[in-house]
């Protein structure tokens, strides 16, 4: 038995294809979709996909979104849906410097400006992390 999952951002289709299993981030915590799973509507926020194909554990990081579950198909929603080997760390470090300076400055930005810079960290934080994860991996 197999799942269908798709994984699509603003800019492209990141992922579609059967896996076995499907590991989401939501707002109520990571949650994992089987083989005929109850249908579902939830809200992704920024952590990790983890997908499983070919007995592989494949890790995105997630940006903000949402998911549809319907029996045996999984559709992800995402601003962001990134493997370790697009992370550019020193370009996620350049947008985590530049969000934690925005939100040092709360006073001088308007509600919106806030939100996009507090999301804009949490999205640099999780790339960081499976990027780090997977470098460390890789010394043992």
């Amino acid at each position: 038995m197999a799942l269908h999952l798709q994984i699509i951002t603003p800019e492209k289709t990141v992922f579609d294809d059967e896996v076995d299993q499907v590991g989401l981030p939501t707002t109520t915590g990571q949650i994992t979709i089987l083989p005929h799973h109850v249908g579902l509507v939830t809200e992704i926020e920024p952590g990790e996909i983890n997908f499983e194909k070919n007995h592989k554990i494949i890790t995105l990081a997630a940006g903000f979104g949402f998911a549809e579950v319907a029996r045996d198909n999984v559709k992800v929603l995402v601003d962001l849906a990134a493997p370790e080997e697009e992370i550019e760390e020193r370009k996620i470090e350049e947008a985590k410097r530049a969000a934690e300076v925005a939100l040092k400055q709360k006073h001088l930005l308007s509600e919106e400006e806030y939100a996009t810079a507090a999301a804009n960290l949490q999205k640099a934080l999780i790339q960081l992390k499976i990027k780090r994860r997977v470098r460390r991996a890789s010394r043992v």
